[in-house]
């Protein structure tokens, strides 16, 4: 080879490397673009849903245990209770996080995603079917991983309903609604109480309605029924015309009559405000 051919090889060389770089360099630009792309997509997703959550001014958590590994038998309403009452909320507007035989970890997740949603415009709901015990003056719902022997492990191992009423509270929701279905006999107080002591009564903050299945320190026995007694008429009621406080008390009332006395739920109501399931009532 001369050296006129050898000058050629060297600048072909150098051209196809210049070449190949300037190729890679585009390459790398494109993905790097199209990385910015995808991130920025990920971004306005987030945001779109972000936003959507941000905006609902109706937020429900609705819980239903109804496996209890200690318990002998499942409640099977709890669950049905759950899906029937969730199912309405939504067709009421409510955006509803349901959770079905939760563990500690998922209540307290549920609940901590609840608090992140609540703002000062928000209606917010919590509904609880399972087992509920008493620890002191507060009324404790129970998830179903409860490892319970004695009072104060009811304190650890429960979700205090109190507490979950302070938490919208301080989330400053502009209403607050709560019904629990738990005042039933149930395997734990067996082994550090000689009965069922019901719940306790339910302190009520400000521009808030509670309704139990129960008065307080009442039990109440699980129907052969589809759904609870309380959740069925409630149900009944839930789409009636009127204010929520208005929805149970005739749901308090019904139970009681149909009972004839055996079944008085308790309606605790700070509301200053009329509060209504329906959108079109408000």
């Amino acid at each position: 080879m001369n050296v006129r051919q050898l000058d050629i090889s060297r600048r072909s060389i150098a051209l196809a490397a210049a070449l190949i770089g300037t190729v890679s360099l585009a390459i790398g630009a494109h993905a790097a673009l199209n990385m910015r792309s995808l991130d920025a997509a990920k971004a306005v997703s987030t945001d779109q849903v972000t936003g959507s959550v941000g905006q609902s001014s109706r937020l429900a958590l609705v819980i239903g245990n109804g496996h209890y590994p200690d318990a002998t038998a499942p409640l099977t309403q709890s669950i049905n209770d759950a899906r029937a009452l969730s199912s309405s909320l939504r067709k009421s507007g409510f955006d509803v996080d349901m959770v079905e035989d939760a563990s500690k970890d998922d209540m307290v997740r549920a609940v901590n995603r609840l608090k992140s949603r609540i703002k000062h415009d928000t209606t917010v709901m919590l509904f609880f079917g399972g087992y509920g015990v008493q620890a002191g003056r507060e009324s404790y719902m129970l998830p179903v991983d409860a490892v319970i022997w004695k009072e104060s492990d009811v304190r650890r191992q429960g979700v205090s309903i109190e507490g979950v009423l302070n938490m919208m509270k301080e989330q400053g929701a502009k209403a607050k609604l709560v019904v629990v279905d738990a005042s039933r006999r149930n395997p734990y107080e067996r082994r550090f109480r000689s009965y069922s002591h019901g719940l306790a009564p339910i302190g009520t903050p400000d521009n808030a309605l509670i309704l139990s299945s129960a008065s307080p320190g009442k039990v109440v026995d699980d129907g052969k029924g589809e759904h609870s007694t309380l959740v069925s008429e409630l149900l009944a009621n839930l789409n009636a015309q009127g204010s929520a406080e208005s929805v149970f008390n005739k749901t308090r009332v019904a139970i009681s009559r149909a009972s004839e006395g055996d079944q008085v739920p308790a309606v605790s109501s700070s509301l200053l405000e009329d509060v209504h399931f329906d959108q079109a009532g408000g």
